[in-house]
């Protein structure tokens, strides 16, 4: 069989269009290969797309092709995106662009900030390397339009994207990311561009470094500050430097950094998977930890928005999960100040209560940081159980993990001056609000499968439990307290948004009594089945 007329085609415009040799070449290569015979699959998924413009940007694998993160498909998003912009009377306003460490990330940083700067746009762009966070804090304080920053989070080392913020004169929340409709408009905007080699990319920018300021602004918040010893890890991304300065400022000076993943490096050598969430991927942490005798330890992940925690126990180090930290920071803050919390319809359940201890107001929204922080005007805090956790909304309007991990350092270093730890605190916070199990479950499936599983459900929840749609792609079933069982449980079943996996978030209650362990032991063995009834149930 040869090759489709139609495929051959499409990879003949798209090299004629590519303005980077480099990715014409890759193409060249893989069309050659098809027409002389080879099996057109790799050439079919390089042609496979155009990646599409959501909520989150772009991201995908680099590589050449409109289904890759590459020269040409970052020049039409920036083309579209300026085009958006100044639709909404943005011409000439500021933009601020900033890039990780990844594969990629300098050439694509270099192309929005040359598309833009010729769009007639006033172009700040970062130095080096640099934290999402920092792009985030540089919108809102620069009063810029928008913000773009290249990362790929922590995606698989093959992996960049494209993640847009917008600023002040587009909602309630400036420094936040977009949200639809505005995502669903550039990427319409991006459709009508001209081919990429026709888009100028060239045009005056300027070197901007907001680190100062920035630092300032986190180094507030840390106000007990002791002889705290940490263990950090920036796992091979760009936010090490950024953090360890900002602790110093903030008094923690004895930090330890892991060596082998200190410095940037786009392969991610030393774990499978660059995210602190994966098994294996903080043992250097923990081991760097246990040997210098730390009190904390920090992961972030590889563009410093998110922050992990782990603890020494009696048992050894562990991590913590994603809610018992986002539960001790939302408690922390709330003792400084009182007003709005959020958290999501899959994060724990322990938060409202926390606030509710506090007099504060809770507001339980859809995942993602762009809804956390539009939760309220005046949000005090916002965290997501993915270890996302937004600690200062005033000036950054996202997760950021290095103000975490200040707001981390001076919570452990208040309850170590008065002999307690943060494992202290989650017993105090169990025993006054109930032990709270929280898992999670992914399974791979396909997007027929994954609606087809969804709306059996919905049709007809599992006996003992009540439903409801929280939005119309997420289901939530609760098993209520009855007359002789106080402990409640909670499963979130919603399809992954960059993945082909359906994922539920378990979560069961149990009464603290009067034997705080005995507890424990029951929500593990609560958790334990129910597990296993809800992998039976949606696999």
């Amino acid at each position: 069989m040869g090759l489709d007329p139609a495929l051959r085609d499409a990879a003949m415009r798209w090299i004629a269009d590519d303005p980077d040799p480099a990715t014409r070449s890759e193409l060249q290569k893989l069309l050659v290969e098809a027409m002389t015979g080879a099996d057109p699959a790799r050439l079919t998924d390089a042609l496979s797309g155009p990646l599409r413009f959501g909520t989150a940007g772009l991201r995908g694998p680099v590589r050449a092709g409109p289904a890759g993160m590459n020269v040409a498909v970052v020049r039409r998003a920036t083309a579209g995106l300026a085009a958006w912009l100044v639709a909404q009377g943005a011409c000439g306003r500021t933009v601020v662009v900033g890039r990780d460490a990844r594969h990629g990330s300098e050439a694509f940083a270099r192309e929005a900030a040359g598309v833009l700067a010729a769009a007639g746009f006033v172009v700040r762009v970062l130095p080096g390397p640099a934290p999402t966070p920092l792009l985030a804090f540089a919108v809102q304080q620069r009063g810029a339009a928008a913000g773009v920053q290249i990362t790929a989070s922590h995606n698989p080392p093959r992996d960049n994207g494209y993640k847009v913020y917008l600023g002040a004169g587009f909602g309630d929340a400036p420094g936040a990311q977009l949200t639809s409709p505005a995502d669903a408009e550039i990427e319409t905007a991006i459709g009508a561009t001209p081919a990429a080699v026709e888009i100028p990319a060239e045009g005056p920018t300027s070197a901007d470094d907001p680190t100062e300021e920035y630092l300032e602004r986190v180094a507030r918040l840390g106000t007990a500050a002791t002889n705290l010893r940490i263990a950090l890890t920036p796992m091979h991304g760009v936010g090490g430097a950024t953090a360890v300065h900002a602790l110093a400022r903030s008094g923690f000076t004895d930090v330890h950094v892991v060596a082998e993943q200190a410095a940037p490096d786009p392969d991610f050598p030393t774990v499978d998977f660059p995210n602190p969430e994966e098994p294996g991927a903080t043992d250097l942490l923990l081991g760097l930890a246990a040997r210098t005798g730390a009190d904390l330890a920090v992961a972030l992940d590889p563009d410093a928005d998110r922050c992990a925690l782990g603890v020494p126990t009696p048992a050894g180090w562990r991590m913590l999960t994603g809610d018992e930290t986002g539960v001790l920071l939302g408690d922390h803050l709330l003792r400084r100040r009182t007003g709005p919390v959020a958290t999501t319809v899959v994060s724990s359940s322990m938060l409202a209560k926390v606030a509710a201890a506090h007099g504060a107001p809770f507001v339980e929204t859809l995942t993602g940081f762009k809804w956390i922080v539009r939760a309220a005007p005046d949000l005090v805090y916002g965290y997501e159980e993915a270890l996302g956790y937004c600690v200062d909304p005033e000036t950054v309007r996202d997760k950021d993990g290095i103000a975490a991990a200040v707001v981390a350092a001076d919570l452990a270093a208040g309850l170590e001056a008065a002999g307690r730890t943060l494992l202290d605190r989650l017993d105090e916070l169990s025993r006054a609000h109930g032990v709270h199990r929280t898992v999670g479950i992914s399974l791979r499936m396909a997007p027929e499968e994954r609606d087809a599983v969804v709306a059996r459900l919905v049709a007809a929840p599992p006996e003992g439990w009540v439903a409801d749609r929280p939005a119309p792609d997420v289901l939530r079933l609760r098993r209520p307290a009855g007359p002789t069982v106080d402990a409640t449980a909670r499963v979130v079943v919603r399809p992954s948004g960059t993945e082909p996996k359906l994922k539920a978030y378990l979560e069961v209650v149990e009464p603290p009594g009067e034997d705080l362990d005995a507890a424990r032991a029951r929500a593990d063995e609560r958790m334990a089945a129910l597990r296993e009834e809800i992998t039976a149930l949606i696999g």
